[in-house]
């Protein structure tokens, strides 16, 4: 199944923080740390060119450490200033003001020589729904600062929120570019929830997972672990195992594979499953 998703609320966000951008001497933009690549969006990526960067690899307490590290890696070496952290619960928090002076040490340090004293650093906020953008500022902010939720599109316009005299962080909402570049992104933007449920079959989407999780990032047992099923077999029939395991039935003692879809995404994204990165560098 080809996944996309670009509603119209997107297409004006868009158009709203390219105007903005005008403002911004720094953008943050948030990634999955499952799927950096896959959570990165290229319109992002081109509207911060000439910006001071800083890349935040989100939920990275969800991700594979070892794959973490190599995700680190590859964007240090591309000249960012990389921070991974777990929005939920603060974890790296700390690091992010000091990498923020890191990144604009050059525009803090000429804004020294002219004379122009504490003028703030205007730092943009961006990335794809559901990568965890609201949550991050609240934490960093130390308040509900903004809005959040688990659904994507919770953020709909611009808010600013000043951190201290140094520092004023733009809130974007979250936005998907117009056609994903081949189907495996738009299939693991599924699989995170940076596309809305409601028009997704989760039932084709689990077994998608099910082969994506163990065939390309190679992490069997985890499934049979979790749910004390069998793994050798078509991901239809894991399915329905897992739902003979967990008690999703249908009248008549049945498995229900859509409920069993359901637990095993919710169980994926919450991290019950365990650390899962959807692809390394």
């Amino acid at each position: 199944m080809a996944y996309q998703w670009y509603p119209g609320h997107m297409t004006k966000a868009f158009r709203m923080m390219k105007e903005d951008i005008k403002l911004i001497d720094l953008v943050i933009e948030l990634l999955d740390a499952r799927a950096p690549l896959s959570s990165r969006n290229p319109d992002i990526d081109r509207l911060g060119q000439g910006r001071f960067r800083i890349i935040i690899l989100n939920k990275s307490d969800l991700a594979d450490e070892n794959v973490n590290s190599e995700w680190t890696r590859y964007f240090t070496e591309k000249g960012y200033t990389v921070v991974g952290i777990n929005a939920r619960n603060g974890d790296g928090i700390g690091r992010i003001k000091p990498a923020i002076q890191k990144a604009c040490r050059e525009k803090i340090e000429r804004d020294r020589a002219r004379g122009i004293m504490n003028r703030p650093v205007r730092a943009m906020v961006a990335g794809i729904p559901n990568v965890g953008k609201s949550t991050f500022i609240n934490s960093i902010a130390g308040k509900a600062a903004t809005k959040t939720g688990n659904k994507p599109g919770v953020t709909k316009g611009k808010q600013w929120i000043k951190l201290n005299k140094n520092v004023e962080l733009l809130d974007t909402p979250g936005v998907l570019w117009p056609k994903f570049d081949d189907e495996r992104t738009g299939r693991i933007l599924a699989f995170l929830g940076s596309i809305n449920d409601d028009i997704i079959e989760k039932r084709e989407l689990a077994c998608e997972f099910i082969t994506h999780m163990m065939s390309e990032c190679g992490y069997n047992g985890l499934i049979g672990e979790r749910y004390g099923i069998s793994e050798g077999k078509k991901p239809y029939e894991i399915l329905n195992d897992i739902a003979l395991a967990r008690n999703c039935l249908l009248k008549g003692g049945e498995p229900d594979p859509d409920r069993a879809a359901n637990l095993l995404i919710d169980d994926f994204r919450s991290g019950r499953l365990g650390r899962i990165s959807l692809e390394k560098p």
